[in-house]
Parts: structure tokens; C-alpha cells; sequence
């Protein structure tokens, strides 16, 4: 009897912990690692910058990899905004920019200038991502333009950060590592 109790608790649990695994899967993120985020602030600039802005970079890639979906929000920058990009280097370091999020006061390389929305002075932009959007950086970073799947790499990887350059601030005046999120 208590051998039959203990693999009917086994039983349950599997079923339940199948069941759990159902609901928490929405079917969007087949795979694992698709969904991104990232904070930004000032304190992760390099150099740090201290301001009051802050915003949110978002991110989905798509099932078949072939594209992310992107918000990047914020607000309280201390000027125009000029430009904001996803940047492939580790925390505190800088590197170089391989995906351009939005254009300001500062235009995109001819390249990817139509396929990169306006920056809003604060709020909110969004768009997608595809090979088409990857530009070349340093040959010392090697990543070419068109390579979408090294971008999804880094990205996951925690190897790439999203930033927002404003007018005084032209290194970048908010910043994120960014990271596989959960939701």
C-alpha cells in the first residue's frame, strides 16, 4: 500500500508539474531565450553619466530567428535626442554599434536609414529587426553586415547593450546590458 501511495504522489506530481509547464509556455517563446529586456540608466554608461532619465529596451526574436520584434521606451533625457542603437560589447565596455533602434538629430548610415524609425524626444518607438538591419562592425569584433544570427548570439549572450545618445550626452546618456528575459 505504501509502495502504490508514494508512486501515485510521483504520478501526480509529474502531471502537475507537465500541466504547470503548459501554462506558463503562451507559445511565443518556443524554444527558450527569445524574450529580451534591458534597464537603462545612467550609471551603466561608460563613463557613468548621472541624469534622471531612464528607459526600457524590449525585445522578442522571432521563432524561425529571422527577426525581432523591438520597444524601446524612455523619458527625462537632459536634451535632444540624437540617436539610440544596440551596441555589441560587455558590461562596462563599450562596442560598437551594430543595430541602429532609432534615429534623432543624428541619421543612420544610408544602409539602414529606411529601415530605422524616428526617435520621439521621449516615449516610446518600436520596430523590427532583420539581417537587413545588422551593420558591420570593427573587423576586430567581427561581426559583418546582414549576420542576424551572431546578433541573436550576442544578445543572448548578454553580450550587447541598448542605449539612448542625447545632445549632451553624445556617448550615450542611458544604457542596458541586454539580457534573456522571463517575460
Amino acid at each position: 500500500m505504501k509502495t502504490f501511495r508514494i508512486a501515485l504522489a510521483g504520478l501526480i506530481a509529474v502531471t502537475l508539474s507537465m500541466v504547470a509547464g503548459v501554462a506558463a509556455d503562451d507559445g511565443d517563446d518556443q524554444g527558450g531565450g527569445n524574450r529580451l529586456q534591458a534597464t537603462l540608466v545612467g550609471f551603466n554608461e561608460v563613463p557613468s553619466v548621472s541624469t534622471a532619465a531612464s528607459g526600457r529596451f524590449r525585445a522578442r526574436i522571432s521563432q524561425d530567428e529571422q527577426s525581432i520584434e523591438y520597444t524601446l521606451s524612455y523619458s527625462g533625457l537632459s536634451s535632444v535626442v540624437q540617436q539610440a542603437h544596440i551596441h555589441f560589447a560587455q558590461q562596462h565596455t563599450n562596442g560598437g554599434i551594430v543595430v541602429w533602434l532609432c534615429q534623432g538629430a543624428v541619421r543612420a548610415p544610408a544602409a539602414v536609414a529606411n529601415l530605422t524609425p524616428e526617435c520621439p524626444q521621449e516615449g516610446e518607438v518600436s520596430g523590427t529587426i532583420t539581417a537587413a538591419s545588422v551593420l558591420t562592425i570593427a573587423s576586430t569584433q567581427q561581426i559583418a553586415a546582414t549576420e542576424l544570427a551572431e546578433v541573436i548570439a550576442a544578445l543572448r549572450g548578454g553580450a550587447a547593450y541598448a542605449n539612448v545618445h542625447s545632445a549632451i550626452s553624445g556617448g550615450g546618456e542611458i544604457r542596458g546590458q541586454v539580457r534573456v528575459s522571463d517575460r
